[in-house]
């Protein structure tokens, strides 16, 4: 193996979550401007897009998720990966992977949801056959979760500090504005993702984690292409844990850190980012890992 070889593997072990999504949905444009290219074709990657009409939705369920890694335009997929790019890293810093995933298949999902409601229950207002493409829903799902989870946090706008709550406000009135435009579609949709982020953040703020039956789900789904270990008829004899306050110490452990977690975001909520002591930024880097 060269050592340009090992750099680039290197470098590919090493990408966060939201940089290999972003690695997947680059894949996928490609493939499908080959497949463009190769077989002239217009809509060539048409079994992952999301159709408005109900009946041909049941056909491919899928595309309830594949939309979201759908991409024809050069310039929709450059806006929507930098902006998964930028709010992933800010994300990173502050939670954990898990709730990130969470939070962007969710909006992913529920902004798909949305724009089946809206062709299929308001045909009046939504008329025409439609398609959905585009990550936007589970960016949205994530911006507008910081902003809610952290409304007060200020952020560098070139020469001014802007309120995180500020700039989801904006971008809702955008979206909202456009639903009377030529991409109503796209913009319910994007309406579904930042009401799964809000609704999100104000549940966590309360205790309350609402994508844990999803992880659950997910973490199910990704065991089955798990390799087991386990070898038949062994028997094993494992040692109890430890307990602390009726917790085993993994357990113990974990709660202290997600407290210690809360209590620098309330910092950040109410202080701003800047607040924070070294660290403390140190330790929500290394637990959004």
């Amino acid at each position: 193996m060269t050592k340009l070889n090992k750099d680039i593997q290197d470098k590919l072990q090493n990408l966060n979550v939201f940089e290999k999504l972003i690695g997947v949905n680059l894949v996928v444009f490609f493939v499908g401007l080959i497949i463009k290219v190769v077989f002239t074709i217009g809509s060539s990657l048409s079994w992952l897009e999301l159709p408005s009409d109900f009946m041909d939705f049941i056909l491919k369920p899928w595309s309830l998720i594949t939309y979201g890694f759908t991409h024809y335009d050069f310039w929709h997929i450059l806006f929507n990966m930098l902006w998964l790019y930028f709010i992933g890293q800010m994300f990173m810093n502050l939670f954990s992977v898990k709730t990130g995933l969470n939070v962007y298949f969710l909006g992913i999902i529920t902004g798909g949801l949305l724009f089946l409601f809206g062709y299929n229950v308001f045909p009046g207002i939504f008329d025409g056959s439609s398609r959905l493409v585009g990550a936007s829903a589970g960016v949205r799902a994530l911006l507008i979760f910081l902003c809610a989870y952290m409304p007060t946090m200020e952020v560098r706008f070139f020469t001014f500090n802007l309120k995180l709550w500020y700039i989801g406000v904006a971008i809702v009135v955008i979206d909202v504005l456009g639903l009377f435009g030529l991409n109503a579609g796209g913009n319910l949709a994007h309406l579904g993702g930042a009401l799964l982020g809000y609704f999100y953040a104000v549940q966590l703020r309360k205790g309350t984690d609402i994508g844990k039956g999803f992880e659950k789900i997910m973490d199910g789904f990704m065991g089955l292409f798990e390799k087991s270990n386990k070898s038949p008829l062994k028997t094993v004899h494992r040692k109890k844990s430890q307990k602390v306050a009726g917790y085993s110490k993994d357990e113990f452990n974990e709660f202290n850190k997600q407290k210690k977690i809360d209590l620098i975001l309330d910092k950040i909520s109410k202080s701003g980012y800047d607040s924070l002591t070294k660290e403390e930024k140190e330790f929500l880097f290394k637990a959004g890992k």
